[in-house]
């Protein structure tokens, strides 16, 4: 069996929830670079696979696909057998849909708030761009209202969508580490009893330790 085809740097928040997923369930994968300084993810042949240019673009033979969430469901549809097997729950209905609507909330209420944070505070300086101090601001305590849900839940459940860790915890380990370890609103997330808890336990996971190594790679990607 070929080995599935990743496209971008493992930097890019949305690539590496991709990795996450395959390292949890063992799939073999090919990570291939997107020099996007250069343009190569306007080019027409990436376009192809990504029609907004943007990263991650994924393949697995004749299929291709984008949006790291629907890729990441992909992989845990087509091998349910391997590496972690309850990603996506053990079978049960109500748990299915408590996945799902963790999922929701990270997509709707956590990303929005944490993606502008991660932008302005890890990435605008490393780009020369100059910092939105307002939309720091509102992002902020935006983001401090979804954890406050956050840590009421996980008082009452070690992940988010139960006892067991899921596609649902998995998703959210990109912005988290970038919040935590590259900017100085770590605190957000730490000085949280129960999400800070969260965070330390679904962040020491060997599939997330495996991404940082490649994140942490020289020229990876």
């Amino acid at each position: 069996m070929a080995a599935v085809k990743v496209y971008g740097p493992p930097m890019s928040t949305a690539v590496s929830r991709v990795l996450a997923c395959l390292f949890e369930k063992e799939v073999d994968f090919q990570l291939l670079p997107v020099d996007m300084s250069k343009g190569q993810h306007r080019s027409p042949d990436f376009l192809k696979l990504q029609p907004f240019g943007q990263v991650p673009a994924f393949q697995d033979d004749s299929i291709s696909l984008f949006e790291s969430r629907a890729i990441c469901r992909y992989i845990l549809d087509k091998y349910p057998e391997k590496g972690n097997k309850f990603l996506l729950g053990k079978g049960d209905l109500l748990e299915r849909a408590s996945i799902d609507q963790w999922l929701e909330a990270e997509a709707q209420s956590f990303n929005p708030p944490s993606s502008v944070l991660v932008f302005q505070l890890a990435f605008a300086p490393r780009m020369k761009l100059k910092q939105d101090e307002n939309a720091i601001q509102k992002n902020e305590e935006k983001l401090g209202k979804v954890l406050d849900v956050y840590e009421r839940r996980l008082g009452e459940t070690r992940f988010l969508a139960g006892d067991e860790f899921s596609f649902a915890d998995l998703s959210h380990l990109p912005n988290c580490h970038c919040i935590v370890n590259a900017t100085d609103r770590g605190g957000l997330l730490t000085e949280r009893e129960n999400v800070g808890r969260w965070w330390k336990e679904i962040s020491s996971r060997p599939s997330w330790m495996k991404v940082v190594e490649m994140q942490n790679t020289p020229k990876a990607g």
